[in-house]
């Protein structure tokens, strides 16, 4: 079914909407004022506060709800760092512009640069988690293993901060998005909020930073707004960072940064269908499909099944015979009345018998058929001569030995019957063919005309 939204929704949602854009004027304003040096930079717009508990799971790539961005609204999230060579080059990049972005720390690169770890706070960026050792197999672990990866990634991070907790976020992405339910459920039982993307740059893949560049600005045209994915120890992002937040700024988009609820700091004020990539208008209809109820049966009756004596069977003589002779009662009358047939026989269609000159040949067909059966040559079955015979040819010449045998030819050509035979060779009676010594019937008539 499809639905409107209510008016009520309506309003509110407006009313927020009106004050998430003022409030990101002034917060653009307030940037730019705040990166001295650079007039021209991109600056950060706004920072949004969210609870983690309330929505738990973030990311259109893998979830419903994602962070209750404005259009044209970008979040810049870097994982798998800190590697100096190019997380330091990232962090330049990022003061530069003034822009505040989100890092999901992995825990051995934390114990390999507690500095890189706390550059990254110090600069004002959120910082997160991203595993002890970022395996590839978070969709199949065991909770045990996860609980390790998750603590151990934790503990490696936040000593790295020297034990402050106020400066690492409750925010985890799981290594490769490789999300599982038991994994998910186990870190929302812990507040932590799962952090997924709504659009990457593929800028792990072998590919030049120009193809990170068209696939970031293509991917964010495409959705209006978002999370972008990136990671901060590739040359190539290095490479195609400034690119992008210099095209950022020249299509009008704008930096948000994102921090967790504290008691102190309370969450921004926000709309459920905001936490959509496209919330609903008051002319955008939403669809609401009713959930499948489970019915719950009170009682489960079960129904008669017929018996025998149910049925009218057509030979019921015999059964009543056999039933009879076997000292079985009689069943009693059908329930049912016994079919009639309501159409006589004789009322039936019947169809004409056809004339017998219907399967008569054509004169000129008979002849044609006669005139090729009888071009159409036999082969003679291969006759043997008598041993005797036999013994005289392999003693005469070569000659001899071919005038014995009979020629390919004259096998193929049609000779009549001999004597006391039919056309097919088989002789019609036991005492018209002749035999030899041996008993072996021997065509002797077609032998001389060979």
């Amino acid at each position: 079914m499809i639905a409107s939204v209510a008016p009520g929704v309506w309003k509110r949602s407006r009313t927020a909407l009106c004050l998430l854009a003022l409030t990101c004027a002034t917060s653009q304003m307030a940037a730019a004022a705040e990166c001295p040096g650079h007039p021209d930079a991109l600056g950060t717009s706004r920072t949004l506060v969210v609870d983690p508990r309330e929505h738990p799971r973030i990311g259109t790539m893998q979830y419903a709800e994602t962070l209750p961005l404005a259009d044209q609204e970008v979040v810049l999230t870097f994982d798998d760092g800190p590697l100096p060579k190019y997380s330091n080059q990232v962090l330049a990049i990022l003061a530069e512009q003034c822009v505040k972005a989100t890092f999901f720390i992995i825990g051995r690169q934390a114990n390999a640069n507690p500095e890189g770890v706390r550059k990254v706070a110090d600069a004002g960026h959120t910082v997160g988690t991203h595993s002890q050792n970022h395996p590839l197999t978070f969709q199949k672990m065991p909770v045990e293993k996860v609980k390790q990866e998750l603590d151990g990634g934790i503990a490696s991070t936040l000593a790295a901060l020297n034990g402050d907790t106020s400066k690492l976020a409750p925010f985890f992405r799981i290594p490769g998005l490789l999300r599982a339910d038991a994994v998910e459920e186990y870190l929302v039982s812990q507040g932590i909020q799962i952090w997924s993307a709504d659009f990457p740059a593929d800028d792990w893949r072998h590919v030049s930073p120009s193809r990170v560049y068209d696939l970031a600005i293509q991917r964010l045209e495409a959705k209006g707004k978002g999370i972008l994915l990136l990671h901060d120890f590739q040359a190539r992002t290095v490479a195609a960072l400034p690119r992008i937040l210099h095209e950022l700024k020249a299509r009008g988009y704008r930096i948000v940064h994102v921090v967790p609820a504290t008691p102190e700091r309370p969450a921004t004020p926000t709309e459920p269908q905001q936490w959509q990539l496209h919330s609903p208008s008051e002319t955008v209809a939403i669809a609401r499909w009713p959930k499948i109820p489970s019915f719950a049966f009170a009682e489960r009756g079960i129904l008669p099944a017929p018996n025998l004596s149910h049925f009218d069977w057509q030979d019921s003589e015999l059964l009543h015979g056999v039933r009879r002779s076997r000292g079985v009662p009689l069943p009693p009358q059908a329930l049912w009345p016994r079919p009639s047939l309501s159409v006589q026989t004789s009322a039936l269609n019947t169809l004409p018998v056809p004339a017998a000159n219907v399967f008569k040949i054509p004169e000129a067909a008979r002849v044609t058929l006669l005139a090729t059966n009888s071009r159409v040559k036999r082969p003679e079955p291969t006759v043997r001569a008598p041993r005797a015979a036999a013994s005289v040819a392999s003693a005469g010449s070569a000659r001899s030995r071919v005038a014995a045998t009979p020629s390919r030819r004259a096998a193929y050509q049609v000779a009549p019957p001999p004597a006391g035979r039919d056309a097919h060779g088989a002789a019609k009676h036991p005492a018209a063919a002749p035999s030899n010594p041996n008993g072996r019937a021997v065509r002797v008539a077609s032998l001389k005309k060979r």
